[in-house]
């Protein structure tokens, strides 16, 4: 059976939970058998630890494992919550009330061109404000989980770097 290492495509079904403020774990979310979580290995994206915690796993085999911020996606960064100019919302002079609500995440792109997802936090007369941080920043990550399969990566999705067909890209 193949084990999970560099380039292969795992296919991994899970239950997130995260510990909240009163050090409770709360599910956030589910990746289940109708809907699971399809990545390449070592080119995912991903937590390193999160790849490490998986490595030499195969089908069949159940994990259970914890990710500290450090681990995972970092402390939470106030300086990444930033007030927007309201008017570079703007489309054609108007402002869409659909796109800015609070609570929205929106594609936004830096000075030098880096492309970010940012949710609104506030809106106010003048400024939108923004949290560039993810939305896992200063969380202990706690996954409960099992791996359906492990296959070998196409030369296209290596290619590619990216998993193609079900559970994966479609171009």
């Amino acid at each position: 059976m193949a084990q999970i290492s560099e380039n292969k495509v795992v296919t991994i079904t899970y239950d997130l939970s995260v510990t909240d403020e009163n050090q409770e774990k709360v599910l956030v979310e589910s990746a289940e058998a109708d809907a699971p979580m399809v990545f390449l290995f070592g080119q995912s994206g991903l937590p390193e630890e999160f790849e490490n915690q998986l490595n030499g796993k195969q089908a069949g085999d159940t994990f259970t494992f914890s990710l500290s911020p450090e681990q995972a996606y970092g402390d939470y960064d106030q300086q990444a919550v930033v007030e927007i100019p309201k008017n570079v919302f703007e489309i054609d002079g108007q402002l869409d009330n659909e796109m800015l609500q609070v609570g929205n995440f929106l594609p936004m792109a830096d000075n030098q061109g880096n492309h970010m997802q940012g949710k609104i936090v506030e809106i106010g007369d003048e400024v939108v404000k923004m949290d560039f941080n993810h939305p896992l920043a200063g969380m202990v990550m706690h996954f409960d989980g099992k791996v359906a399969a492990v296959r070998d990566a196409t030369r296209e999705e290596l290619d590619h770097g990216h998993v193609h067909g079900e559970g994966g890209h479609h171009h």
